[in-house]
Protein backbone atom coordinates (compact mmCIF):
# COMPACT_ATOMS: atom_id res chain seq x y z
CA UNK A 1 0.00 0.00 0.00
CA UNK A 2 1.39 3.24 -1.08
CA UNK A 3 1.46 5.89 1.34
CA UNK A 4 -0.26 9.11 0.27
CA UNK A 5 1.93 12.00 -0.02
CA UNK A 6 0.62 15.65 -0.26
CA UNK A 7 3.12 17.58 -2.60
CA UNK A 8 4.14 21.16 -1.19
CA UNK A 9 3.15 24.24 -2.83
CA UNK A 10 6.40 25.08 -3.97
CA UNK A 11 10.06 24.95 -3.07
CA UNK A 12 10.51 25.45 0.28
CA UNK A 13 12.29 28.95 1.83
CA UNK A 14 13.62 27.50 5.32
CA UNK A 15 15.78 25.46 6.76
CA UNK A 16 14.01 22.33 7.76
CA UNK A 17 14.12 20.93 11.62
CA UNK A 18 17.08 19.44 12.42
CA UNK A 19 18.64 20.76 9.13
CA UNK A 20 21.95 22.13 10.75
CA UNK A 21 22.61 19.27 13.47
CA UNK A 22 22.11 16.96 9.98
CA UNK A 23 24.27 19.27 8.21
CA UNK A 24 27.31 18.96 10.88
CA UNK A 25 26.84 15.10 11.15
CA UNK A 26 27.30 14.46 7.46
CA UNK A 27 29.87 17.08 6.97
CA UNK A 28 32.26 15.05 9.76
CA UNK A 29 31.11 12.10 7.35
CA UNK A 30 32.85 13.60 4.70
CA UNK A 31 35.86 14.84 6.66
CA UNK A 32 36.32 11.50 8.06
CA UNK A 33 36.29 10.15 4.59
CA UNK A 34 38.79 12.64 3.74
CA UNK A 35 41.27 11.96 6.77
CA UNK A 36 41.24 7.88 5.92
CA UNK A 37 41.55 7.94 2.61
CA UNK A 38 44.27 10.94 2.26
CA UNK A 39 46.40 9.53 5.38
CA UNK A 40 48.44 7.24 2.65
CA UNK A 41 50.01 10.67 0.90
CA UNK A 42 52.21 11.62 4.56
CA UNK A 43 52.45 8.13 5.31
CA UNK A 44 54.01 7.15 1.68
CA UNK A 45 57.87 7.80 2.76
CA UNK A 46 57.79 5.80 5.53
CA UNK A 47 55.84 3.00 3.81
CA UNK A 48 57.74 2.89 0.31
CA UNK A 49 60.93 2.34 2.86
CA UNK A 50 59.26 -0.64 4.64
CA UNK A 51 57.17 -2.06 1.33
CA UNK A 52 60.66 -1.41 -1.00
CA UNK A 53 58.07 0.23 -3.63
CA UNK A 54 57.74 3.44 -5.93
CA UNK A 55 55.91 6.57 -6.59
CA UNK A 56 53.88 4.57 -9.49
CA UNK A 57 52.98 2.11 -7.24
CA UNK A 58 51.99 4.67 -4.38
CA UNK A 59 49.96 6.41 -7.14
CA UNK A 60 48.28 3.35 -7.82
CA UNK A 61 47.74 2.30 -4.43
CA UNK A 62 46.38 6.38 -3.90
CA UNK A 63 44.24 6.19 -6.59
CA UNK A 64 43.70 3.07 -8.74
CA UNK A 65 43.40 0.64 -6.24
CA UNK A 66 41.25 2.56 -4.09
CA UNK A 67 39.16 3.98 -7.13
CA UNK A 68 37.55 0.90 -9.03
CA UNK A 69 35.28 -0.20 -5.63
CA UNK A 70 34.76 2.63 -4.71
CA UNK A 71 33.19 3.75 -8.22
CA UNK A 72 32.02 0.57 -8.47
CA UNK A 73 29.74 0.07 -5.21
CA UNK A 74 29.25 4.02 -5.22
CA UNK A 75 26.34 3.01 -7.79
CA UNK A 76 24.39 0.61 -6.07
CA UNK A 77 24.48 2.80 -2.86
CA UNK A 78 23.56 5.74 -4.67
CA UNK A 79 20.22 3.64 -5.70
CA UNK A 80 19.90 2.57 -2.10
CA UNK A 81 20.12 6.09 -0.83
CA UNK A 82 17.57 7.28 -3.12
CA UNK A 83 15.07 5.10 -1.64
CA UNK A 84 16.25 4.07 2.30
CA UNK A 85 17.36 5.22 5.30
CA UNK A 86 20.39 8.15 4.32
CA UNK A 87 21.53 8.47 7.73
CA UNK A 88 21.51 4.31 8.39
CA UNK A 89 23.28 3.53 5.53
CA UNK A 90 25.97 6.37 6.25
CA UNK A 91 26.17 5.17 9.31
CA UNK A 92 26.74 1.18 8.12
CA UNK A 93 29.60 2.68 5.81
CA UNK A 94 31.62 4.22 8.18
CA UNK A 95 31.79 1.37 10.27
CA UNK A 96 32.71 -0.43 7.38
CA UNK A 97 35.71 1.91 6.48
CA UNK A 98 36.62 2.64 9.71
CA UNK A 99 37.10 -1.06 10.20
CA UNK A 100 39.24 -1.34 6.57
CA UNK A 101 41.28 1.44 7.81
CA UNK A 102 42.23 -0.07 11.32
CA UNK A 103 42.61 -3.30 9.24
CA UNK A 104 46.12 -1.69 7.20
CA UNK A 105 47.56 -0.46 10.49
CA UNK A 106 47.80 -4.23 10.85
CA UNK A 107 49.65 -4.83 7.29
CA UNK A 108 52.70 -5.88 6.50
CA UNK A 109 52.98 -6.36 2.16
CA UNK A 110 51.46 -4.31 -0.62
CA UNK A 111 48.69 -7.00 -1.37
CA UNK A 112 47.34 -6.71 2.32
CA UNK A 113 47.46 -2.96 2.24
CA UNK A 114 45.95 -2.82 -1.45
CA UNK A 115 43.15 -4.89 0.03
CA UNK A 116 42.64 -2.65 2.85
CA UNK A 117 42.49 0.28 0.40
CA UNK A 118 40.14 -1.74 -1.63
CA UNK A 119 37.71 -2.24 1.31
CA UNK A 120 38.05 1.56 1.90
CA UNK A 121 36.87 2.58 -1.22
CA UNK A 122 33.91 0.11 -1.36
CA UNK A 123 32.62 1.71 2.75
CA UNK A 124 33.51 5.55 1.10
CA UNK A 125 31.19 4.78 -1.59
CA UNK A 126 28.07 5.82 0.02
CA UNK A 127 29.67 9.12 1.61
CA UNK A 128 28.19 11.26 -1.35
CA UNK A 129 25.31 9.79 -2.70
CA UNK A 130 23.86 9.58 0.53
CA UNK A 131 25.12 12.73 2.34
CA UNK A 132 24.12 14.95 -0.61
CA UNK A 133 20.75 13.11 -1.31
CA UNK A 134 20.26 13.48 2.87
CA UNK A 135 21.56 17.36 2.63
CA UNK A 136 19.42 18.28 0.25
CA UNK A 137 16.03 17.13 1.84
CA UNK A 138 17.12 19.44 4.44
CA UNK A 139 18.13 22.51 2.90
CA UNK A 140 16.43 24.60 0.43
CA UNK A 141 17.67 25.37 -3.10
CA UNK A 142 19.04 29.14 -2.81
CA UNK A 143 20.97 27.98 0.17
CA UNK A 144 23.12 24.82 -1.73
CA UNK A 145 25.93 26.86 -2.29
CA UNK A 146 26.70 27.22 0.99
CA UNK A 147 26.18 24.24 1.79
CA UNK A 148 28.14 22.46 -0.90
CA UNK A 149 30.94 24.99 0.82
CA UNK A 150 30.27 23.26 4.65
CA UNK A 151 31.10 19.93 2.86
CA UNK A 152 34.03 21.12 0.26
CA UNK A 153 35.32 22.78 4.23
CA UNK A 154 34.72 19.59 5.96
CA UNK A 155 37.06 17.79 3.13
CA UNK A 156 39.64 20.32 3.86
CA UNK A 157 39.44 19.43 7.27
CA UNK A 158 40.03 15.63 6.64
CA UNK A 159 42.76 16.43 4.15
CA UNK A 160 44.67 18.90 7.04
CA UNK A 161 43.63 16.16 9.62
CA UNK A 162 45.10 12.92 7.62
CA UNK A 163 48.41 15.04 7.35
CA UNK A 164 48.72 16.03 10.96
CA UNK A 165 47.15 13.14 12.50
CA UNK A 166 49.50 10.53 10.47
CA UNK A 167 52.01 12.67 10.83
CA UNK A 168 52.34 13.33 13.93
CA UNK A 169 51.19 9.85 15.09
CA UNK A 170 53.58 8.22 12.99
CA UNK A 171 56.51 9.85 14.08
CA UNK A 172 55.74 9.82 17.97
CA UNK A 173 55.47 6.28 17.42
CA UNK A 174 58.90 5.61 15.92
CA UNK A 175 60.35 8.19 18.56
CA UNK A 176 58.85 5.96 21.42
CA UNK A 177 60.41 2.58 20.38
CA UNK A 178 63.63 1.57 19.04
CA UNK A 179 63.50 -0.86 15.96
CA UNK A 180 62.02 -3.92 16.62
CA UNK A 181 60.53 -2.74 20.15
CA UNK A 182 57.39 -1.72 19.40
CA UNK A 183 54.44 -3.54 20.78
CA UNK A 184 53.05 -6.14 18.44
CA UNK A 185 55.93 -4.83 16.05
CA UNK A 186 53.85 -1.92 15.08
CA UNK A 187 55.80 0.69 12.41
CA UNK A 188 54.75 3.93 13.04
CA UNK A 189 52.99 3.99 9.89
CA UNK A 190 50.78 1.23 11.15
CA UNK A 191 49.71 2.90 14.27
CA UNK A 192 48.88 6.01 12.06
CA UNK A 193 46.02 3.95 10.43
CA UNK A 194 44.35 2.66 13.67
CA UNK A 195 44.59 6.15 15.14
CA UNK A 196 42.93 7.50 12.30
CA UNK A 197 40.48 4.42 12.20
CA UNK A 198 39.18 5.25 15.73
CA UNK A 199 36.89 8.43 15.33
CA UNK A 200 34.31 6.62 12.75
CA UNK A 201 33.11 4.02 15.63
CA UNK A 202 32.30 6.86 17.03
CA UNK A 203 30.47 9.02 14.48
CA UNK A 204 28.32 6.03 13.31
CA UNK A 205 26.57 6.01 16.48
CA UNK A 206 25.02 9.63 15.59
CA UNK A 207 23.99 8.75 12.50
CA UNK A 208 22.45 6.08 12.92
CA UNK A 209 19.93 8.04 14.74
CA UNK A 210 19.70 10.64 12.22
CA UNK A 211 15.82 12.03 11.24
CA UNK A 212 14.85 10.90 8.12
CA UNK A 213 13.78 14.05 6.41
CA UNK A 214 11.05 14.13 3.54
CA UNK A 215 12.19 13.22 0.45
CA UNK A 216 11.56 16.31 -2.31
CA UNK A 217 9.73 18.19 0.06
CA UNK A 218 12.36 21.25 0.05
CA UNK A 219 12.02 21.23 -4.04
CA UNK A 220 8.18 21.48 -3.82
CA UNK A 221 8.25 17.77 -5.75
CA UNK A 222 6.56 14.71 -4.23
CA UNK A 223 8.09 11.75 -4.41
CA UNK A 224 7.08 8.61 -3.23
CA UNK A 225 8.37 5.86 -0.90
CA UNK A 226 10.52 3.36 -2.75
CA UNK A 227 8.99 0.06 -1.53
CA UNK A 228 12.21 -2.39 -2.42
CA UNK A 229 15.07 -0.31 -2.42
CA UNK A 230 17.71 -3.50 -1.56
CA UNK A 231 16.09 -5.30 -4.33
CA UNK A 232 16.99 -2.12 -6.95
CA UNK A 233 20.49 -1.61 -5.52
CA UNK A 234 21.23 -5.22 -6.32
CA UNK A 235 20.05 -5.44 -9.07
CA UNK A 236 21.84 -2.52 -10.15
CA UNK A 237 25.05 -4.04 -8.80
CA UNK A 238 24.21 -6.68 -11.08
CA UNK A 239 23.85 -4.53 -13.74
CA UNK A 240 26.87 -3.02 -13.97
CA UNK A 241 29.56 -5.95 -12.47
CA UNK A 242 31.67 -6.90 -15.18
CA UNK A 243 30.44 -10.76 -16.16
CA UNK A 244 27.04 -10.52 -14.42
CA UNK A 245 25.68 -7.79 -16.20
CA UNK A 246 25.57 -10.08 -19.48
CA UNK A 247 23.11 -11.91 -17.49
CA UNK A 248 21.13 -8.93 -16.29
CA UNK A 249 21.23 -8.02 -20.30
CA UNK A 250 19.38 -11.38 -21.00
CA UNK A 251 17.13 -11.26 -18.25
CA UNK A 252 15.58 -7.87 -18.96
CA UNK A 253 15.91 -9.24 -23.16
CA UNK A 254 18.17 -6.97 -24.60
CA UNK A 255 17.92 -6.47 -28.03
CA UNK A 256 20.86 -7.79 -30.33
CA UNK A 257 21.79 -4.27 -31.17
CA UNK A 258 22.36 -3.41 -27.36
CA UNK A 259 24.88 -6.59 -26.84
CA UNK A 260 26.42 -5.91 -29.68
CA UNK A 261 27.07 -2.43 -28.48
CA UNK A 262 28.14 -3.66 -25.22
CA UNK A 263 31.22 -6.02 -26.51
CA UNK A 264 32.19 -3.82 -29.01
CA UNK A 265 32.67 -1.14 -26.13
CA UNK A 266 34.82 -3.88 -24.27
CA UNK A 267 36.78 -4.60 -27.15
CA UNK A 268 37.69 -0.72 -27.74
CA UNK A 269 38.50 -0.66 -23.96
CA UNK A 270 40.10 -3.63 -23.57
CA UNK A 271 42.70 -2.41 -26.66
CA UNK A 272 43.19 0.73 -25.40
CA UNK A 273 43.98 -0.36 -21.70
CA UNK A 274 46.51 -2.57 -23.85
CA UNK A 275 48.69 0.09 -25.35
CA UNK A 276 48.44 2.54 -22.16
CA UNK A 277 49.74 -0.16 -20.01
CA UNK A 278 52.73 -0.64 -22.63
CA UNK A 279 53.45 2.68 -22.93
CA UNK A 280 53.62 2.98 -19.30
CA UNK A 281 56.12 -0.08 -19.02
CA UNK A 282 58.22 1.33 -21.96
CA UNK A 283 59.00 5.09 -19.96
CA UNK A 284 58.75 3.36 -16.19
CA UNK A 285 59.61 0.03 -15.88
CA UNK A 286 58.82 -1.34 -12.68
CA UNK A 287 59.26 -5.04 -10.57
CA UNK A 288 55.81 -7.55 -10.69
CA UNK A 289 53.48 -6.86 -7.26
CA UNK A 290 52.89 -9.65 -5.69
CA UNK A 291 49.42 -10.91 -5.03
CA UNK A 292 49.47 -14.37 -3.41
CA UNK A 293 51.40 -16.85 -6.34
CA UNK A 294 49.82 -14.20 -8.76
CA UNK A 295 52.56 -11.21 -9.91
CA UNK A 296 51.27 -8.80 -11.87
CA UNK A 297 53.27 -5.49 -13.27
CA UNK A 298 51.95 -2.45 -11.94
CA UNK A 299 51.19 -0.49 -14.91
CA UNK A 300 49.64 -3.30 -16.40
CA UNK A 301 47.31 -3.37 -12.84
CA UNK A 302 46.92 0.47 -13.31
CA UNK A 303 44.78 -0.15 -16.81
CA UNK A 304 43.01 -2.86 -16.24
CA UNK A 305 41.28 -1.36 -13.12
CA UNK A 306 40.53 1.63 -15.51
CA UNK A 307 39.58 -0.56 -18.16
CA UNK A 308 36.74 -2.02 -15.69
CA UNK A 309 35.57 1.08 -14.35
CA UNK A 310 35.04 2.05 -18.27
CA UNK A 311 33.37 -0.57 -18.61
CA UNK A 312 31.45 -0.41 -15.86
CA UNK A 313 30.40 2.82 -16.91
CA UNK A 314 29.29 1.19 -19.77
CA UNK A 315 26.91 -0.86 -18.42
CA UNK A 316 25.45 1.79 -16.16
CA UNK A 317 24.24 4.07 -18.89
CA UNK A 318 23.03 0.98 -20.81
CA UNK A 319 21.18 -0.52 -17.60
CA UNK A 320 19.83 2.54 -16.65
CA UNK A 321 18.29 3.58 -20.62
CA UNK A 322 16.41 0.03 -20.09
CA UNK A 323 15.23 0.22 -16.55
CA UNK A 324 14.70 3.73 -15.38
CA UNK A 325 13.97 5.78 -18.76
CA UNK A 326 13.12 8.89 -17.09
CA UNK A 327 16.18 8.79 -15.36
CA UNK A 328 18.11 8.49 -18.41
CA UNK A 329 16.26 11.02 -20.23
CA UNK A 330 16.86 13.90 -17.39
CA UNK A 331 20.93 12.98 -16.93
CA UNK A 332 21.56 12.26 -21.14
CA UNK A 333 19.54 15.71 -21.94
CA UNK A 334 21.10 17.72 -20.08
CA UNK A 335 24.04 19.23 -22.11
CA UNK A 336 25.14 21.51 -18.37
CA UNK A 337 25.08 18.18 -16.29
CA UNK A 338 27.56 16.07 -18.72
CA UNK A 339 29.96 19.16 -19.27
CA UNK A 340 29.72 19.59 -15.05
CA UNK A 341 31.25 16.17 -14.45
CA UNK A 342 33.57 15.86 -17.31
CA UNK A 343 34.73 19.74 -15.74
CA UNK A 344 34.98 17.91 -12.01
CA UNK A 345 36.77 14.78 -13.54
CA UNK A 346 39.28 17.07 -14.99
CA UNK A 347 39.91 18.99 -11.80
CA UNK A 348 40.08 15.95 -9.70
CA UNK A 349 42.85 14.51 -11.86
CA UNK A 350 44.85 17.84 -10.81
CA UNK A 351 43.68 17.87 -7.08
CA UNK A 352 44.13 14.37 -6.18
CA UNK A 353 47.44 13.80 -8.38
CA UNK A 354 48.63 17.53 -6.21
CA UNK A 355 47.27 16.15 -2.82
CA UNK A 356 48.88 12.72 -3.65
CA UNK A 357 52.64 13.73 -3.35
CA UNK A 358 52.53 17.22 -1.52
CA UNK A 359 53.67 15.58 0.88
CA UNK A 360 56.60 13.89 -0.68
CA UNK A 361 56.99 16.90 -2.68
CA UNK A 362 58.17 19.40 0.73
CA UNK A 363 59.86 16.43 2.26
CA UNK A 364 62.56 16.20 -0.91
CA UNK A 365 62.17 19.46 -2.00
CA UNK A 366 62.94 21.38 1.09
CA UNK A 367 64.38 18.38 3.78
CA UNK A 368 61.36 18.59 5.71
CA UNK A 369 60.31 15.68 8.44
CA UNK A 370 57.59 13.77 8.49
CA UNK A 371 56.29 15.58 11.96
CA UNK A 372 57.43 18.83 10.57
CA UNK A 373 55.37 18.48 7.02
CA UNK A 374 52.62 16.90 8.80
CA UNK A 375 52.06 19.87 11.41
CA UNK A 376 52.90 22.99 9.00
CA UNK A 377 51.07 22.11 5.84
CA UNK A 378 48.47 20.22 7.36
CA UNK A 379 47.32 22.67 9.62
CA UNK A 380 48.14 24.89 6.98
CA UNK A 381 45.76 23.27 4.26
CA UNK A 382 42.97 22.81 6.30
CA UNK A 383 42.67 26.57 7.25
CA UNK A 384 42.79 27.71 3.93
CA UNK A 385 40.52 24.64 2.68
CA UNK A 386 38.12 25.64 5.54
CA UNK A 387 37.89 29.44 4.63
CA UNK A 388 37.85 29.35 0.86
CA UNK A 389 34.89 27.15 0.28
CA UNK A 390 32.87 29.03 2.41
CA UNK A 391 33.75 32.71 1.48
CA UNK A 392 33.17 31.34 -2.45
CA UNK A 393 29.91 29.20 -1.39
CA UNK A 394 27.98 32.20 -0.27
CA UNK A 395 29.15 34.32 -3.25
CA UNK A 396 28.24 31.66 -5.66
CA UNK A 397 24.41 31.58 -3.68
CA UNK A 398 24.21 35.37 -3.89
CA UNK A 399 25.52 35.43 -7.76
CA UNK A 400 23.34 33.06 -8.97
CA UNK A 401 20.15 34.91 -7.60
CA UNK A 402 21.83 38.15 -9.30
CA UNK A 403 22.91 36.30 -12.95
CA UNK A 404 21.25 32.78 -12.68
CA UNK A 405 22.14 32.41 -16.55
CA UNK A 406 25.95 31.91 -15.18
CA UNK A 407 26.89 33.43 -11.75
CA UNK A 408 27.70 29.74 -10.72
CA UNK A 409 29.53 29.08 -13.35
CA UNK A 410 31.78 31.95 -13.43
CA UNK A 411 32.96 31.20 -9.93
CA UNK A 412 33.95 28.21 -11.18
CA UNK A 413 36.01 29.44 -13.91
CA UNK A 414 37.43 32.20 -11.65
CA UNK A 415 38.73 29.17 -9.43
CA UNK A 416 39.86 26.75 -12.08
CA UNK A 417 41.39 29.19 -14.41
CA UNK A 418 43.49 31.21 -12.26
CA UNK A 419 44.56 28.40 -9.81
CA UNK A 420 46.85 26.33 -12.61
CA UNK A 421 48.76 29.19 -13.61
CA UNK A 422 49.30 30.07 -9.61
CA UNK A 423 50.94 25.98 -9.26
CA UNK A 424 53.83 27.46 -11.10
CA UNK A 425 54.37 30.13 -8.72
CA UNK A 426 53.91 27.97 -6.04
CA UNK A 427 56.09 24.79 -6.49
CA UNK A 428 59.15 26.98 -7.45
CA UNK A 429 59.19 28.37 -4.20
CA UNK A 430 62.71 28.55 -2.86
CA UNK A 431 62.67 27.60 0.59
CA UNK A 432 59.32 26.52 2.59
CA UNK A 433 58.37 30.06 4.00
CA UNK A 434 57.67 31.47 0.65
CA UNK A 435 55.83 27.38 -0.39
CA UNK A 436 53.99 27.95 2.37
CA UNK A 437 52.75 31.98 1.56
CA UNK A 438 51.85 31.40 -1.89
CA UNK A 439 50.31 28.36 -1.14
CA UNK A 440 47.47 30.12 0.85
CA UNK A 441 46.71 32.15 -2.18
CA UNK A 442 46.53 29.44 -4.41
CA UNK A 443 44.54 27.18 -1.95
CA UNK A 444 41.82 30.00 -1.39
CA UNK A 445 41.47 30.52 -4.90
CA UNK A 446 41.64 26.91 -5.84
CA UNK A 447 39.15 25.72 -3.13
CA UNK A 448 36.21 27.67 -4.79
CA UNK A 449 35.13 25.50 -7.83
CA UNK A 450 33.28 22.46 -5.48
CA UNK A 451 30.58 24.60 -4.17
CA UNK A 452 29.60 26.42 -7.45
CA UNK A 453 29.76 23.01 -9.83
CA UNK A 454 28.04 20.78 -7.43
CA UNK A 455 25.21 23.37 -7.11
CA UNK A 456 25.12 23.14 -10.69
CA UNK A 457 25.26 19.77 -11.32
CA UNK A 458 22.57 18.38 -8.91
CA UNK A 459 19.91 20.96 -10.07
CA UNK A 460 19.49 19.45 -13.15
CA UNK A 461 18.38 16.36 -11.88
CA UNK A 462 14.50 15.42 -9.94
CA UNK A 463 15.29 14.76 -6.51
CA UNK A 464 14.72 11.12 -7.00
CA UNK A 465 17.43 10.68 -8.65
CA UNK A 466 20.18 12.53 -6.90
CA UNK A 467 21.65 9.25 -5.13
CA UNK A 468 22.10 8.44 -9.03
CA UNK A 469 23.50 11.24 -10.36
CA UNK A 470 25.75 11.16 -7.85
CA UNK A 471 26.96 7.82 -8.04
CA UNK A 472 27.68 8.20 -11.79
CA UNK A 473 29.89 11.37 -11.33
CA UNK A 474 31.61 9.61 -8.66
CA UNK A 475 32.04 6.50 -10.89
CA UNK A 476 33.39 9.12 -13.80
CA UNK A 477 35.17 11.57 -11.73
CA UNK A 478 37.08 8.32 -9.72
CA UNK A 479 38.28 6.19 -12.48
CA UNK A 480 39.42 8.93 -14.82
CA UNK A 481 40.24 11.66 -11.99
CA UNK A 482 41.61 10.39 -8.94
CA UNK A 483 42.41 6.56 -11.03
CA UNK A 484 44.29 8.65 -13.31
CA UNK A 485 46.05 11.78 -11.55
CA UNK A 486 48.24 9.86 -8.86
CA UNK A 487 48.96 7.26 -11.35
CA UNK A 488 50.51 9.81 -14.35
CA UNK A 489 52.60 11.92 -11.55
CA UNK A 490 53.89 9.04 -10.14
CA UNK A 491 54.93 7.26 -13.83
CA UNK A 492 56.37 10.97 -14.75
CA UNK A 493 58.21 11.02 -11.23
CA UNK A 494 59.95 7.80 -11.82
CA UNK A 495 60.67 8.26 -15.58
CA UNK A 496 62.28 11.78 -15.37
CA UNK A 497 63.06 11.74 -11.69
CA UNK A 498 61.68 15.01 -11.04
CA UNK A 499 58.47 15.26 -8.87
CA UNK A 500 58.10 18.86 -9.12
CA UNK A 501 57.74 18.70 -13.04
CA UNK A 502 55.60 15.94 -12.97
CA UNK A 503 52.87 17.44 -10.80
CA UNK A 504 53.29 21.03 -12.42
CA UNK A 505 52.87 18.81 -15.83
CA UNK A 506 49.24 17.49 -14.95
CA UNK A 507 47.50 21.11 -15.01
CA UNK A 508 47.99 20.85 -19.33
CA UNK A 509 44.34 19.79 -18.64
CA UNK A 510 43.04 23.32 -17.22
CA UNK A 511 42.46 24.10 -20.82
CA UNK A 512 39.47 21.84 -21.95
CA UNK A 513 38.14 22.78 -18.29
CA UNK A 514 38.00 26.53 -18.94
CA UNK A 515 36.14 25.82 -22.54
CA UNK A 516 33.27 23.67 -20.86
CA UNK A 517 32.64 26.06 -18.41
CA UNK A 518 32.51 28.89 -20.51
CA UNK A 519 29.64 26.47 -22.19
CA UNK A 520 27.92 25.76 -19.27
CA UNK A 521 27.78 29.53 -18.18
CA UNK A 522 25.75 29.87 -21.57
CA UNK A 523 23.04 27.00 -21.00
CA UNK A 524 23.27 26.24 -17.45
CA UNK A 525 19.51 27.99 -16.63
CA UNK A 526 18.59 26.91 -19.92
CA UNK A 527 18.90 23.47 -19.32
CA UNK A 528 17.60 23.67 -15.61
CA UNK A 529 14.62 25.12 -16.56
CA UNK A 530 13.46 22.24 -19.02
CA UNK A 531 14.19 19.66 -16.30
CA UNK A 532 10.21 19.04 -16.00
CA UNK A 533 9.92 18.86 -19.67
CA UNK A 534 12.90 16.00 -19.98
CA UNK A 535 11.39 14.57 -16.92
CA UNK A 536 8.20 14.92 -19.07
CA UNK A 537 6.15 15.71 -15.68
Amino acid sequence: MKANVTPPPGPARHIARGGWYALVLVALTNAMSLLDRQILAILAPAIKHDLGVGDAEMGLLFGTVFALFYALFSLPVGRLADGWLRGRLLAVSILFWSASTALAGMTSSFAMLAASRLCVGIGEAATQPAGTSLIYDYWPRHRRGFVMAVMASAIAVGLGGSLVLGGLAAQMWANAFAPGTAPFGLRGWQFAFLVAAAPGFVLSLFLWRLREPERGAMDGIATPPDPRPFRASLALLGTVTPGLHWLAMLRRRASMRSLGINLAALIVIAGGMAMLARFGMAQSPRPPLGFGMVAVDPHVLQWLVIGLGLFVLVNLLQGVRSSDPQAFRVIAGSPTLIMAMAVGTLQSAINYGMMAFNPSFLMRSYHLSMADTALQFGLLSAATGIAGPLVWGVLSDRLHLRFPAGGRAMVALVSMGLSPLLSFWVYTAPVPGAFYLRFVVYSLLLTGWMPPLYAILYDQVLPRMRGLTASLYLLVMTILGMGVGPYAIGLISDATGDLRAAMLGINVVAIPIVILLLLIARRSARDEAALTARARL
